[in-house]
């Protein structure tokens, strides 16, 4: 079994992510925030997570790019430079061009972070990699729950959402002078590409895999956006605690990732992420007609739960079914994201202004039931392709065995 050792790159690279966890995370009660501050429509408010998913490919494409002329680390660096730079704009800007200008720098910056820590990761760690990666967006989920809590307790203060989200420049500076007291280095370390197939065609069960991706992020997004609207109209709940109520999934996803992964060396993947759909489900019929705040509330707490657990095991599945083209893999899997991102929440926003956002929230168990039939229709393509391959051991891609283990565990 791999050894996972916590030196300080591997804090650092944790810190780091969890940093852009609390931007992350707290944006999402922000943009309700700014729908009523701006006077515009929900389906308008929504533009702002298509800034996230437009600074998401922007951020994909330049890593690369950076990373060469730079070094790895110091591309990190200047990513997490890049995210203080980008909050500021956002919090003393007030018309919505500039918001969504300032969303999508942030997230082009954002991304560009998260990139430099998973490759840092990889090289650093090798066949512990899969574990760091899965630490480090713990901590990032972990860092997430704060946010909403801030941010929720300066609205019902009356200070506004501005301050709270301003505080994220003040962390990152905290990570940048601890990295200074401990003399932390940028990691470079070797390229983790090693052992990558040149192009061909991604296997119909990498697309499939793709796809659900897709879904599962836009069922995240849809209930980091929308869920404190429906917490303020259906169950009654005031601005402030309803944004800071979204801290709720946050914590459930956290708890899902971490508990997840001990589950995930016992259970194939494709049976896990379809019980973690069916916890999402569970979460989110209770979280809907739930007509007071504890229950919807609660609610939440299990649909993140379930929700935690569908990244990272949609993201194993994925590079295990495009075993050998790990990389183009990994980064055609960012699009897919990124499109669910962009294009879910603006569809629930219209929604949302034609029939509510109660009613329209809706939209989130049919993401889930597509998402499910997804991961079925995965399953038995996984199956088929395991039969008609080599061996697993002449296979195996780097860091991308344990992945590559775990989806054909059940086939």
């Amino acid at each position: 079994m791999p050894r996972l050792l916590h030196d300080r790159l591997t804090w650092l690279s944790y810190a780091q992510l969890g940093v852009w966890g609390f931007f992350l995370y707290g944006f999402g009660p922000v943009v309700p925030l700014l729908r009523d501050e701006q006077h515009t429509s929900a389906a308008v408010a929504g533009l702002h997570s298509t800034g996230l998913a437009v600074g998401g490919v922007l951020g994909g494409l330049l890593f690369p790019v950076l990373s060469r002329r730079l070094g790895r680390g110091w591309a990190t660096w200047c990513a997490l430079a890049g995210v203080a730079v980008g909050v500021a704009a956002l919090c003393l800007l007030r018309p919505t061009a500039a918001t969504l200008a300032a969303t999508v720098f942030t997230s082009t910056a954002g991304t560009l972070l998260v990139s430099g820590i998973n490759t840092t990761l990889v090289a650093h760690h090798r066949s512990a990699a899969p574990a760091a990666i899965s630490e480090a967006n713990a901590a990032c989920a972990g860092m997430g729950i704060l946010a909403p809590i801030v941010i929720g307790l300066a609205v019902g203060a009356g200070a506004g959402w501005r301050p709270a989200l301003a505080a994220e420049v003040g962390l990152i500076a905290l990570v940048a002078l601890a990295a200074l007291a401990f003399r932390v280095r940028p990691g470079r370390g070797a390229d983790p590409t090693t052992g990558t197939a040149s192009a061909g065609r991604l296997p119909r069960a990498y697309w499939i895999a793709w796809c659900l991706l897709g879904v599962t992020g836009s069922i995240e997004v849809c209930l980091s956006l929308w869920s404190a609207d429906v917490l303020r109209t259906h169950a009654g709940m005031s601005a402030g605690a309803a944004s800071a109520a979204l801290a709720s999934i946050v914590a459930g996803m956290c708890v899902g990732r971490i508990a997840g992964g001990r589950v995930a060396l016992r259970v194939p993947p494709i049976p896990l992420l379809v019980g973690a759909l069916g916890v999402s489900l569970a979460g989110f019929a209770v979280f809907w007609l739930a007509t007071v705040g504890w229950l919807a509330v609660l609610g939440l707490l299990l649909v993140g739960l379930g929700n935690g657990m569908h990244y990272p095991l949609g993201i194993s599945v994925a590079l295990a079914a495009a075993e050998g083209q790990a990389d183009r893999a990994s980064a055609y899997s960012s699009y897919s994201v990124a499109v669910g991102f962009g294009v879910a929440p603006v569809v629930l926003g219209r929604l949302s202004d034609v029939a509510g956002p109660h009613l329209a929230f809706l939209l989130v168990p049919g993401l889930i039931a597509v998402a499910a039939l997804l991961a079925v229709r995965l399953g038995r393509a996984l199956r088929l392709r395991a039969a008609a391959l080599p061996p697993l051991d002449a296979r195996i891609d780097g860091p991308a065995a344990p992945a590559v283990q775990a989806a054909e565990a059940e086939a």
